[in-house]
Order: C-alpha cells, then sequence, then structure tokens
C-alpha cells in the first residue's frame, strides 16, 4: 500500500522494496495540462497546469549517452587493428567480446534507468497549521524525481529550497541534442547528492529550469546589468596557469597508454634508437633542452585551447534580483545559476605565474554546489583576466566595492613569528632532503652529484627565502563592514571576502610548535564554497577577541572575561 508524502518535509526521500511513494495530487480545480506547458512567470503568480503532478520521462536518446563511452574501446580495437595489419588476434577477438558483452549490459541498464526515471512539478495543499514554501499561495511545490526497478525511490524536495539549476552538455549530449539538468538544494555540501536527469532535450530542459527557478522575489527585475562578457584579449594569461605544464604531462600520459594499449614502446622505435646510436651521450644534452622547450610551447598552445574550450561565449549576469547565472563552453556547455541568498561571499584567486603577469580569477562562496569537486567546477565566476577586471566583477557579484580592494595594506598584518616558520619549513622540507639525497648519490656513485648537490642548496636556499617572504607579507586580516576578509599563500594567493552572519563556528587549530611561536590558525566554518576558510598563523592572543568581534554570539560563552573577548581557555577552544 502507497504511504502519502509529506511534502513540506525539506528534501525528504523514501525508499522502501517493492513500493512505490508519490506526492500527493494536484490542487483543487486545476486541471491537468501537456508536459510541455510554458514555464511561469517569474513575478510569483499562480503556477501553470504543468504543475498539476504529470509524471514526465527523460528522452529517449538517453539509451545512446549510455553507450557512449564505448567510442573509446571500439577506437582502441580499431587502432590495433590497423597496427597488426587487420589481422584480427586472440587477444582482438576476446576484447570485442568483452565490448559485445558491456554493450548488451549497459544498453540493458539506460533502457531500465529510461523506462523507470519520471520527474515532475507539483502543487499540494500545505498541511493544515503548515507552513507553505513561502509563496503566499497556501500550497506547497515540490520537484519529485523517481526511479528504480525493484527498489523504487522518490526524492522530493520543495521548490524554495532548490537554490542552483545547471544544464550541462558534453560534446556527445551536444551530438544528441540533449542535456543533464542538475538542481542543487539547500545544505548541498560534501556528501550530500544533487537532484540530476540525464538525459532531457535542450529545450525541454530549458523549460524545465525555467519552472524550477520561476518564484523569483516580487521585486525583482527582469535586466540586471551583465556583469562581464569573454574578451579574447584575456587569451594572454591562458599560459599564465598550471596547465602551461601540467597539462602536457596530462597529455603525454594519455598518449602513452594509448601506444602502450596497441603494444608501441616510443623509445623502441627506429627513430629515436637511431637518434642515441649517432649522437651517442649528446643526445641527452640536447634531448633536456628540447624536451623543456617543447613542453613550454605545447603547454602554452593547450593553455589556449584549453581557455577557449572553457571559456567560450561566457556571460557572467543577474538573470533577476536573486539570481546570478554563468554561461560558458564550446564542446561542453555549463550555464551555472546561483541564488543571490546562497552567495556567502567571494575569493580572489591569484596564482603565482597569473599574478606575476597582473592576473586573477573569481570565484564564488556559495552554497548549494555540491561536494568539493563540484564546487571547484562550478563556482569559478571569471576566467583569468586582468587584476582590475576581477576586482571590478568581484565587486558586482557582492553588490558592492570588493571589501578593502584587495591591497595588502589594508589588512592587519600577522606576527613577525610567522615569517620565521615559513623560511624554517621550506629549508627543513625543500633544501634539506634534496641537498642530502643528492651528496649522498655523489659519495656513492659519482662526485658529479656532489656538485649538484651544493648548487641545488644554493638555489632552491634562494627560491625558498623569497617565497616565504612573499608567503608572509600576503598573510593578512580584517573586517570590512559586513565581510570578513582574510589574504594568504603564496603559490595561489586567495583573498577571501566572506559574509559574517554565514559564520557558524570557529576552530582554533595548534600544535607545540605554533603553542611555543605564540601563533594559532583561525578556521570559520560555514556551509558554503569549502565549508572551511582558514586564517594561518594570528597572534595566539589577539584571535580569540577577533573571532568574537567578527561574528558575535558563537564565543562569549567560551571567553574567560565575556566583557573582554581577549583570552579563550585551551581546553573550552572549538
Amino acid at each position: 500500500m502507497s504511504a502519502p508524502l509529506d511534502p513540506g518535509t525539506p528534501g525528504t526521500e523514501h525508499e522502501a522494496p517493492g513500493t512505490e511513494h508519490e506526492a500527493p495530487g494536484t490542487r483543487s480545480g486545476a486541471a491537468p495540462a501537456a508536459s510541455g506547458a510554458a514555464p511561469p512567470a517569474a513575478s510569483g503568480t499562480d503556477a501553470p497546469a504543468a504543475e498539476t503532478g504529470e509524471w514526465r520521462r527523460l528522452d529517449a536518446r538517453t539509451l545512446l549517452v549510455h553507450c557512449g563511452w564505448l567510442a573509446a574501446p571500439l577506437g582502441s580495437a580499431a587502432l590495433t587493428a590497423l597496427a597488426t595489419g587487420g589481422q584480427i588476434t586472440a587477444k582482438a577477438w576476446f576484447t570485442l567480446g568483452a565490448l559485445a558483452v558491456s554493450f548488451a549490459v549497459v544498453t540493458t541498464i539506460g533502457l531500465i534507468r529510461w523506462a523507470r526515471t519520471e520527474f515532475r512539478i507539483t502543487v499540494s495543499p500545505s498541511r493544515e497549521g503548515g507552513a507553505g514554501d513561502g509563496d503566499g499561495q497556501g500550497g506547497a511545490r515540490t520537484f519529485d524525481v523517481r526511479s528504480g526497478l525493484l527498489t523504487r525511490r522518490l526524492r522530493s524536495v520543495p521548490l524554495h529550497r532548490i537554490r542552483t539549476v545547471d544544464l550541462t552538455a558534453s560534446p556527445l549530449h551536444r551530438l544528441l541534442g540533449v542535456t543533464v539538468l542538475r538542481a542543487g538544494t539547500a545544505g548541498s555540501g560534501f556528501g550530500s547528492k544533487d537532484l540530476s536527469l540525464e538525459a532531457l532535450a535542450a529545450p525541454e530542459a530549458e523549460r524545465l529550469r525555467a519552472e524550477l527557478l520561476a518564484y523569483a522575489d516580487p521585486d525583482a527585475t527582469a535586466n540586471d546589468p551583465v556583469l562581464a562578457r569573454i574578451s579574447w584579449r584575456w587569451l594572454r594569461y591562458a599560459p599564465l596557469t598550471f596547465w602551461v605544464i601540467g597539462g602536457v604531462f596530462v597529455a603525454a600520459g594519455s598518449g602513452y597508454r594509448v601506444l602502450d594499449g596497441i603494444g608501441i614502446v616510443p623509445w623502441k622505435l627506429g627513430i629515436v634508437r637511431r637518434a642515441f646510436t649517432e649522437l651517442g651521450a649528446g643526445a641527452l644534452w640536447l634531448t633536456i633542452p628540447a624536451v623543456l622547450l617543447a613542453v613550454l610551447a605545447l603547454g602554452s598552445v593547450g593553455s589556449v585551447v584549453l581557455y577557449i574550450e572553457n571559456w567560450w561565449s561566457y556571460c557572467l549576469e543577474w538573470t533577476d534580483a536573486r539570481t546570478l547565472r554563468v554561461r560558458r563552453g564550446l564542446f561542453t556547455t555549463r550555464a551555472v545559476t546561483i541564488e543571490r541568498a546562497r552567495l556567502r561571499g567571494v575569493l580572489l584567486r591569484e596564482p603565482l605565474l597569473l599574478r606575476a603577469g597582473g592576473g586573477a580569477t573569481v570565484r564564488a562562496v556559495a552554497g548549494g554546489l555540491g561536494s568539493r569537486e563540484e564546487n571547484r567546477k562550478r563556482s569559478g565566476l571569471l576566467p583569468p583576466a586582468p587584476r582590475t577586471e576581477a576586482l571590478r566583477v568581484a565587486g558586482g557579484v557582492l553588490r558592492s566595492p570588493f571589501p578593502g580592494d584587495g591591497s595588502p595594506a589594508a589588512l592587519t598584518p600577522h606576527p613577525r613569528v610567522a615569517l620565521r616558520r615559513r623560511r624554517v619549513r621550506g629549508l627543513v622540507f625543500v633544501v634539506l632532503p634534496g641537498s642530502a639525497v643528492l651528496a649522498g648519490l655523489g659519495l656513492a656513485f659519482t662526485p658529479v652529484l656532489l656538485h649538484c648537490a651544493w648548487i641545488y642548496a644554493v638555489v632552491s636556499t634562494a627560491v625558498v627565502l623569497w617565497l616565504a617572504r612573499d608567503a608572509y607579507r600576503s598573510l593578512g586580516h580584517g573586517v570590512d563592514g559586513p565581510y570578513l576578509v582574510a589574504r594568504s599563500g603564496t603559490v595561489s594567493r586567495d583573498t577571501l571576502a566572506l559574509q559574517r552572519d554565514a559564520i557558524a563556528a570557529w576552530t582554533f587549530t595548534t600544535s607545540p610548535f605554533t603553542r611555543r611561536a605564540g601563533v594559532v590558525t583561525l578556521t570559520a566554518a560555514v556551509a558554503a564554497g569549502d565549508n572551511g576558510y582558514r586564517i594561518p598563523d594570528l597572534a595566539a592572543e589577539e584571535a580569540p577577541g577577533f573571532a568574537a568581534a567578527t561574528a558575535p554570539g558563537i564565543l562569549e560563552e567560551f571567553l574567560v572575561h565575556p566583557g573582554k573577548a581577549g583570552h579563550l581557555p585551551e581546553q573550552r577552544a572549538h
């Protein structure tokens, strides 16, 4: 017997073997309508007939999406056949048999998922005395998704708890004319799951997205300013990212795996062996600079290509008074929406190379963006761009000037002992181990490595001392109106502007070394972004007072002298 679902419980999920739970029916007097009804207006008026609870299915092209992963092994089998002159070996027959079995299994799973996955938007009368969803209609609007074969599962989320609705389409999705819709809810964070539908026809996905985000504030405006659009002059910042080097190694690793899969060993190729035979030891000295130049050249080209693919047609805009939207992508398109009520701040990020070129990026600190990995993919608001542009966009997102304008002089510096700690860590963990290893190898094998050891020690010491000073100069914290501002890092210098009223808790972290140095790491816990943001190496006697003044009402009961917010008992620190 089917048990009724209480739509007033946010984010409820029901599972029971062999049973099916459905949300309550439609509003009294509402007539059913076709699933393609137009989305409701953003003015808070009554919902259209599509909300009366008619179940809708995924697009039938979902089956082709599920089989898309077979393209890689089929391509590998084709390359193997070409490499062997068209002969089908026993290994190839085994591969083809495994592909056939996999195809049958994947097709069956895809067919079941398509046939047994349904969704709807429904309006149910709220329980007597219960609270509605805040739209003033007296009913609970919910987004329901049910799926499963033996164990039927129904996930029902009130519309007022949906914070983000993203549309993502890979090249395969775009080829088939479908897209993936992912709805993030309030409280989405590490370990939580969004409501995801794969795959919907692109027009249907746009209509559903409009329905889910239709209930804007009454004061919403339809034509808020566009904060930023792509400028191809920013391409000069593309090589100043990690991918200029890391991307080459990723591509080289992928290429090696392909060659290894078809039985080709690169260093056994005839052209490579002949080069080393003719040049002898000189080939090694020619290879090293050639490889470095090739890495830089290929990395620069690859980073530009990746930049174009990721940020093609980029546009950051306020679609209404409460919704921020980012659209971007060439082959894989992405449209991310962030509700203003869930936007807790912004992060101005300046990686070392990008900072040297005068550039920066901007990321959102917002709830409802999923797990840490999903948050990393979906929180980007601005590609690598001029720092002045980054500050302007960050201020536009906050609807106020960026706190402190990102200037180190506007922040409170940290104690001098923080510089000493960074110098010591660099010398102990970078200079000493490398020098010791090279010196040991030199004593065991060749005196040449002894010279390498002292050269490494001199160069690495200079680099470590410079980076330590830069890291110390980057340290700073302060309060600017409603925002906590924190700055740290050298490889990636991050300036955080976080709403003070979003801080849920403080964590004071110490070790025997930090206690001896008289410093503490303060972490602000917030239900958004990375869930916690560190302020390293604050003076231990100042940290409790700063935390209590930044977010009143959290630490007062733990302070020795509540009226003087200056000392925090170590055994009661949280």
